[in-house]
């Protein structure tokens, strides 16, 4: 009988600057969030691609170190790394992990306390927020442009028969055109601010 390998194929092998490049598609993208960390005893989130390939994960070994989390791919590589900004209150910047200099931020994420808008992100010159969608006791939000175009959408998953499945499994629908690595770092704040990793 055959062994199983992890990785069954060949890997090809990838320099540092192609696994950072931002992950764009032409189509719409749908993903499986899973709001727990695979390594025991840590907290974070699990994305899964609709194959069931793992494709991106935060592990946060310290719940009190939140102040500064990873992003990486499923090789470990950090794609961003984010942090709450200390003297603002609800602020977060994230960083692209491209050398070990200090750059200027990627995004920036302020929270908002009250309304249907949750976050209010800038990143470069582009405007978007994260609004809370009220699906009866479901958790659910949506990233949108400031023409309120939907970017990405996200939503307790279902079942194929239909069973609603616990609110730490999330659909995630990504629009075409998406920076994939860029909602999966807003999503990452997200979680935070919620109190969900």
């Amino acid at each position: 009988m055959a062994k199983a390998k992890v990785y069954p194929q060949e890997q090809e092998s990838i320099t540092s600057s192609e696994s950072h490049v931002q992950c764009l598609s032409n189509k719409s993208e749908r993903y499986t969030i899973w709001m727990k960390s695979l390594v025991l005893h840590s907290n974070g989130c699990t994305v899964y691609d609709s194959n069931g390939n793992i494709v991106y994960r935060v592990d946060n070994y310290n719940r009190k170190g939140r102040r500064k989390v990873n992003l990486m791919d499923i090789q470990g590589n950090v794609l961003c790394t984010i942090r709450k900004r200390l003297l603002a209150y609800g602020c977060w910047e994230g960083h692209k992990y491209l050398s070990s200099q200090e750059e200027q931020p990627w995004f920036h994420v302020k929270r908002c306390l009250t309304g249907k808008t949750a976050c209010e992100i800038k990143v470069g010159s582009q405007n978007l927020c994260i609004e809370r969608m009220s699906i009866g006791k479901s958790f659910g939000f949506r990233i949108v442009n400031k023409n309120g175009e939907m970017i990405a959408e996200a939503k307790q998953k279902q079942s194929s028969a239909g069973i609603v499945l616990s609110n730490d499994v999330l659909t995630l629908d990504l629009e075409a055109g998406t920076d994939h690595s860029l909602i999966m770092g807003l999503i990452t704040v997200y979680g935070l601010i919620c109190d969900l990793m």
